[in-house]
Formats: structure tokens, sequence, C-alpha cells
């Protein structure tokens, strides 16, 4: 008898796979009632169909790093998947389970995977549609078939990403019955939620290498199902704060090292890792939380948690298996000064912190004039 899945998963990433695919498993040995999982390949990539088989089997997640203070290896199976399909060539299977079984749909399929397509438009399928385009198809099957209402919850690190993900959805549907349309907004729930774990490097043919830490963070709503019960899953009120201190601590930080960095010429080998053992580099930074980061969430009455998250961000930073090159971080280093510091500062305006910021300040004004 073929596994009912009442979790249908587009994308086949490391990510997912050190992330829901690791939780849910690890959810269901509890002896949860949660999953399993048919997992989705959107883009259709042949390279990538034996990964699609292996995931089918238990597959390993290798857990490197420190974890308040001590240093962390180990190795989980994970085997809540129970199928691989294809939408370039097994749509139909697909459709069925979305239709008959399908009770929470999660994704991470990227930027690639929501560029709107010319194929968009068109009622019937076309592999080259995007995938909020094929989404809406699958919703329009549900509809047409009178299934029970579904819960679409988006892990593509987009802000609001449940409801970028409607809007889209429900603007390739304008030319559909207002039935189908107020479906998509009643009888369909939209999730904001946002994802955080650094999954360093992929295990061939299927499984991931990652580090302690792993956040799942998931907007509170009316007639929200949690996918599972986990130490990593956290409901909340909003997300508000939590985008700001991985924005504003996590990403800032990287892109303070990454302007120190090429500042100074430093080697293409250096990784974030080596900073945290250079004492000066580790107190540089430490410096900016301090004096000009924290200012401006202590204003917005957040100071414990910054406080809290900076710690753990620090000893993310210092994980000595991960080999995060600063050069890579260092890419599109003026796009990130804008979206990371500059946005930070307007923060920290608006929440009436008229602090001293004289090194972020610096560096938004030598990105300005370069």
């Amino acid at each position: 008898m073929e596994t009912l899945t009442p979790i249908m998963q587009f994308g086949t990433s490391r990510f997912l796979q050190a992330h829901a695919d690791l939780f849910i498993s690890e959810a269901r040995l509890a002896g949860q009632d949660v999953g399993p999982i048919s997992v989705v390949q959107s883009s259709g990539d042949a390279a990538r169909a034996g990964r699609l088989q292996a995931l089918a089997v238990p597959f390993p997640v290798k857990i490197e790093g420190l974890e308040n203070g001590v240093r962390v290896e180990k190795t989980v199976e994970v085997g809540s998947i129970a199928r691989g399909l294809s939408t370039s060539n097994d749509w139909a299977d697909v459709r069925r389970l979305f239709v008959e079984e399908v009770q929470i749909v999660l994704s991470n399929t990227g930027d690639a995977g929501y560029a709107p397509q010319p194929e968009d438009e068109r009622q019937t399928f076309d592999q080259a549609m995007s995938y909020p385009a094929k989404l809406t198809l699958l919703l329009r099957a549900r509809f047409e078939a009178g299934a029970v209402p579904i819960q679409i919850m988006p892990m593509e690190l987009i802000s609001g990403n449940g409801e970028v993900l409607k809007a889209r959805v429900m603007e390739l549907a304008k030319n559909d019955s207002h039935a189908f349309l107020d479906y998509l907004a009643t009888g369909v729930t939209w999730v904001n939620s946002l994802v955080d774990r650094i999954v360093s490097q992929p295990i061939e043919p299927a499984g991931a290498v990652a580090e302690p830490y792993a956040l799942w963070a998931i907007e509170d709503q009316s007639g929200l199902r949690v996918p599972c019960i986990h130490p990593a899953v956290k409901v909340v009120p909003a997300l508000a704060e939590i985008e700001a201190l991985k924005l504003f601590v996590l990403n800032l930080g990287h892109t303070v090292l990454a302007d120190r960095w090429l500042t100074a010429g430093g080697a293409a080998t250096v990784m974030v890792r080596d900073l945290m053992e250079t004492p000066s580099e580790r107190e540089h930074l430490q410096s900016i939380y301090t004096n000009e980061v924290r200012p401006g969430f202590a204003a917005a009455g957040q100071g414990a948690a910054f406080d809290d998250y900076v710690s753990t961000t620090l000893e993310r930073f210092a994980n000595p298996f991960l080999g995060h090159a600063i050069a890579d971080i260092a890419q599109n280093h003026a796009m990130k000064v804008e979206r990371r510091i500059e946005a930070f500062l307007s923060f920290a305006r608006i929440q009436s912190d008229t602090s001293a910021k004289p090194i972020l300040e610096h560096i938004c004004a030598r990105q300005k004039g370069a």
C-alpha cells in the first residue's frame, strides 16, 4: 500500500535536508504523527535526478560546530521523505497527491524558482513555468476537486514570504472565478516564516553538513498548523524582531568583517573562523556590536534579545568546522552595505537612537564615495 504523504515539499536543496526534513524526521522518531514528505523537484534539472532517488531512503546529516561552548560532532539519519518526484517527469502524480493527500506545502526554490516566466500565463502545465505558476495550477485543481483547504509555507529568504507568494498566485489567477479567488484568499492559509541554519556542504548523493544552530520561526495566525514540534521550530506573534536581529546582527557582522578584510587587502583563503581566532578582529566586531548596534536595539526594547543573539552569533562565527570564506561574503559588498548597515542606521533613527556610530557611518560613506 502506498504511503500517504500529508506534506509536499518543493525543493531538494541541502538546506531543506538539514532543516525541515531533519526536524520532521526527529519528530516522527519521537512519536509525533507528522509527515512523511513527498519531495518535488520543480526545476527539472536532470543532474539532480540521482538526488531525488537518494532522498527517499534515510540519508545522513552531519552536525558540526559549537553549542553553548561545547564542541558538537554527530551524524543524524533523516528518514522523513517517502518519495521523490519531478514536475518535469511526474506532473500527473504531483497533481494527484496535491489534490488528494497534501495538507501542508513547503518550498525553498530560490530566486530562480520565483522569477516570472512567459509561460506563467498558460492554463495548462509547462515545465518552463515558475514555481508560483505551477502552484497556481495545483491549487486550481484542488479547488475544482472540492478538496479541503490547505496550508502553504514558503521558506525562501524573502521578507513576508507567505504574503509575497499569495500576492503572486492571486495575480496569476486574476482572470479566474470569484469563487476560486475567494478560495485562495480565505481557504488557503499562507504562512510567513524565517529560516536560519548554515549548511556548509552537501553529502552525495543526499545529505548535508550543517552547524548545530537552527531556527524555523513561524508567524502565528488563525488556523495555523505547525508541521512538527521541535526545539528549532518557534511560533512567534510576529517575525519583525527576529528578522531585525538576523539582518542587523548576523548579516551586518558578516559585512563588517568583509569590509575590514577588503580594506586591508586580505588573503582569499581567510575564513570567518580565522578572524574569530584573531583577538584584534574579534574585539573590533564586539566593540561595534556593543557601542554602535546595541543602542538601536535597546531603544526598540530588544536589549536582552540582542545580547543573547550576539552571544550565539559569535559562537556560530567561531565554528571550527565551517569553511565560510570572507571572500564569498564580500561578493556584492556595496549592496550588502546598503541593505545591512545603511538599513540598520535607518532602523536606529526610527527607534530614536541618537548615539554615535562612527565606524558604521564611515563604512557607508566610503561605499558611497567609491
